[in-house]
Parts: structure tokens; sequence; C-alpha cells
């Protein structure tokens, strides 16, 4: 992974929290309400927009909730086979 600098410094208020510059959240396609994933690498904090995927397979396509998890349909059809 290739980091590079966009000379900006951002300083963390008394609650924690930063806020992204709107520059940076037009080039990143981040929107209010969208997801945030939060990585830790050696001293480093990566963000990551985040994008919905099946905790089985990995498709980020028809997907659905089910009791907390993100699961695909082909996925959950296929739990249904073994609940038999």
């Amino acid at each position: 992974m290739v980091m590079r600098s966009i000379g900006i410094v951002r300083k963390v208020d008394h609650l924690g929290r930063i806020v992204l510059p709107k520059e940076l959240r037009d080039m990143m396609n981040l929107r209010p309400h969208d997801g945030v994933e939060i990585f830790v690498d050696d001293n480093k904090i990566v963000l990551k927009k985040y994008n919905p995927s099946c905790v089985f397979c990995g498709s980020m396509e028809q997907l659905l909730d089910f009791r907390g998890k993100i699961i695909c349909e082909s996925c959950l059809a296929e739990t249904r086979r073994y609940a038999l």
C-alpha cells in the first residue's frame, strides 16, 4: 500500500473526533452517514470506506441483515439446506 500525504493536518478534539476535510471526503466519495472502517498498522491509523459484504463468501450483492450479521441471499439459501 502506497501512502501519500495530502498536506492537511487536523487536531483531535476533546471527544476524540477528527473532521475529515471536504476535499478528502469528495475525493473518497464519502457522504454523510457512510461507514468508515478503522484499522491499525504498526503506528498508523488507516481509515477505509466501509463496503458491507457477506460474512461467508465476501459477496457485496443482495445483502441481508441476519441476526446482526451481513449475509448474501445465496449463502442464506445454502444455510437453509443444512437446517433441514
